[in-house]
């Protein structure tokens, strides 16, 4: 027996962070869409306590609040100030969120409170189907759009997919779209951390010499930790009992947060660069780490992808207003040259910080305490890093700037 067939105007892949906010912007802004999730729902939505936290950049928050998702947002903590240190050196840069204004520079998220509000919203925009758990047998493509096979014999059609799918993305590999990218060698290691004194909204980034320790402030007397290490010395970090860990982990800590406690899971991930050669192709667009990847080293990854949604958004947005076709190639081709430059750009900082930060040969060091150092005392330099931080610079989108589409 054939199963249904379902109309929209774009096919959205994957039900993640940036899927969802992807398919919540252009639904609400009177699209049809139909977002396919391979997870159930139930899973995402009631998830526990698993460790894995976002840095929702300020223009990142932005998007969130026109789009109707933040004041679902369960639990999130203001990051105040940001704190940079190179190792033992006395040379610091510090960011004060006040020197901008009364905006924090982002907020710190579980990702589980954040998959919760986005699939909140979800459910109340109507023009907005949610599959979950879906998977598609094939999508093809061409001139007249798109047509999916799903695995339950349903049909999507569609005028534009949209690749959401991750850094291994099948889409992506379907349509012959190659990476180009490399391996740091490095792992993420990732936990919470309880202490026994306050955090007070402070942000820290130690370059260490394997790599970068950073502490980020969630809820309560509580921080997630990010530690770059090796591969081999990583795994062998990861393997420790509790007690093992958290010895290593104090003696890169120090004791300004008083006594401190792993709670919940512990996790690693290899740490890569990569980048796809192109964003779309024939009524395909790639966003998110679909599109690219970066080390974790400035906290920027998940607002890289939203900066994907939010361009996309727009340009999809106002072709639609305007009667051209949302998955034509002119439409296309705005989205890849607004986006293309933008996350290049990124990629390479942050690859060429970690080069720089991991390199421990003296005149190096000598050259980065004296770069962090001038930065703090030079007001206009140090004020265009902060907008940086807060993702409010370029040309911004407008949901970046808090307006609905």
């Amino acid at each position: 027996m054939a199963g249904k067939t379902m109309e929209a105007d774009i096919l959205v892949v994957g039900g993640g962070l940036n899927g969802l906010p992807f398919a919540i912007a252009v639904a609400a802004a009177g699209l049809k869409v139909v977002l396919l999730e391979r997870e159930k729902s139930a899973n995402l939505v009631d998830a526990k306590f698993d460790g894995r936290v976002s840095a929702i950049a300020h223009a990142s928050r932005n998007l969130l609040v026109a789009s109707g998702v933040w004041d679902h947002v369960a639990e999130k903590e203001p990051m105040l100030d940001i704190r940079i240190t190179d190792g033992p050196s006395k040379c610091f840069l510090h960011y004060d969120h006040r020197q901008l204004g009364e905006e924090p520079f982002g907020h710190m998220v579980e990702n589980r409170h954040l998959r919760e509000a986005l699939y909140r919203r979800a459910k109340e925009i109507p023009t907005l189907t949610v599959l979950a758990p879906a998977e598609y047998r094939s999508v093809t493509r061409d001139g007249s759009g798109v047509t999916a096979q799903l695995e339950t014999g349903d049909v999507v059609k569609a005028r534009l997919a949209v690749g959401a799918d991750g850094r291994n993305s099948p889409l992506r590999k379907e349509a012959g779209i190659k990476t180009v990218g490399w391996s740091y060698d490095q792992m993420g290691i990732v936990c919470t951390i309880a202490h026994e004194l306050p955090h007070h909204g402070v942000a820290q980034e130690r370059f260490l010499n394997p790599g970068p320790f950073a502490i980020l402030p969630m809820t309560g007397n509580r921080s997630s930790l990010v530690w770059t290490e090796p591969t081999k010395r990583a795994q062998v970090i990861v393997a420790l009992g509790k007690e093992d860990f958290q010895r290593e982990m104090a003696k890169r800590f120090g004791d300004y947060l008083g006594k401190l406690e792993v709670v919940g899971p512990r996790w690693s991930y290899p740490l890569n660069l990569h980048q796809a050669e192109k964003y779309v192709d024939e009524r395909l667009a790639l966003i998110g780490d679909a599109a690219h990847g970066m080390h974790p080293i400035a906290g920027q990854g998940l607002n890289l992808g939203l900066r994907d949604v939010a361009a996309l958004a727009e340009v999809v947005i106002d072709a639609a207003r305007l009667g051209q076709d949302i998955g034509g190639a002119m439409t296309l081709d705005d989205y890849q040259r607004w986006r293309r430059f933008d996350s290049v750009t990124l990629l390479a900082i942050t690859d060429g910080l970690n080069r720089l930060f991991t390199n421990d040969i003296g005149p190096v060091r000598l050259a980065r305490d004296l770069g962090l150092a001038a930065v703090n005392r030079m007001p206009h330099l140090k004020g265009f890093f902060m907008e940086h931080a807060r993702g409010t610079v370029g040309k911004m989108p407008r949901l970046l700037r808090g307006e609905a589409l």
